[in-house]
């Protein structure tokens, strides 16, 4: 790739990741924080907040701090209706948090090297498991990401294990996936988080048949013995064969 490609590229990859340090805690930041957070020289940062407020991207407050700018409004709005599940899919995530009785349901996509939460059904018990819309999560581990990745070959799952930070191996991680693709459903116990464990089963295209998405149920490991997992399986199937007939995974038009 010539280096004026490689520059551009690096550009805006250092402008996406200058914009991902605004989020819920840090609506709002100053040059200082952003040049302190990124390592990058002054100027280049002040350079990249120029470019993104010309774009409407960011904008200044006037009080020294920036904001995500109005260019996003648009964008957040198209990502909302692309993205928000339609009711009868709600419906079918609710019943399935009730059927589990009471545990907290998400559907997870694939993006990249994470699976990121788009839609969720809060269940209803005092300890339960919390995931906001638009969380990432690693991919190298928890029921979700097993078969989200029940389709990968093995190059593809080497390099999601190689991101374990326990150094866990394409092997061990390759040995869940293959469950996962046999069975049709993954469970696990603690991987990403102690005390937590999670239940998944795949959505597809159904005109296609790619795997688009993840529906799971995820609670405390207490509370998914083996006699729970078994009697909530079928529901979970059920309503991952629902979401599938829907078709409605990143929008339909």
């Amino acid at each position: 790739m010539p280096e004026s490609d490689a520059g551009g590229v690096r550009s805006v990859q250092r402008a996406v990741e200058l914009l991902a340090l605004f989020d819920a805690d840090h609506p709002s930041r100053p040059v200082r924080e952003l040049v302190d957070a990124t390592g990058l020289p002054k100027t280049t940062v002040v350079r990249l907040v120029h470019t993104l407020e010309q774009c409407g991207l960011l904008w200044s407050r006037g009080d020294g701090h920036l904001v995500p700018g109005t260019g996003l409004l648009r964008w957040a709005e198209l990502a909302g209706r692309t993205w928000r599940l339609p009711e009868e899919a709600l419906r079918r995530l609710a019943e399935l948090s009730e059927a589990s009785g009471g545990e907290t349901v998400s559907v997870y996509v694939r993006q990249q090297n994470t699976r990121v939460c788009i839609a969720r059904h809060e269940g209803t018990r005092t300890l339960r498991h919390v995931v906001h819309i638009g969380a990432e999560m690693p991919l190298w581990s928890g029921a979700a990401s097993h078969v989200l990745l029940s389709r990968s070959d093995r190059a593809d799952i080497a390099a999601v294990a190689a991101r374990a930070p326990g150094g866990d191996t394409d092997d061990r991680l390759g040995e869940r996936v293959r469950r996962a693709a046999e069975d049709g459903m993954a469970v696990s116990h603690g991987e990403r988080e102690p005390g937590v464990s999670g239940v998944a089963a795949p959505v597809f295209a159904p005109a296609s048949g790619r795997l688009t998405a993840a529906v799971a149920l995820g609670g405390p490991t207490t509370r998914f013995t083996d006699e729970a997992i078994a009697g909530f399986t079928p529901a979970l199937l059920d309503t991952a064969r629902a979401l599938t007939a829907l078709d409605c995974i990143g929008g339909s038009a």
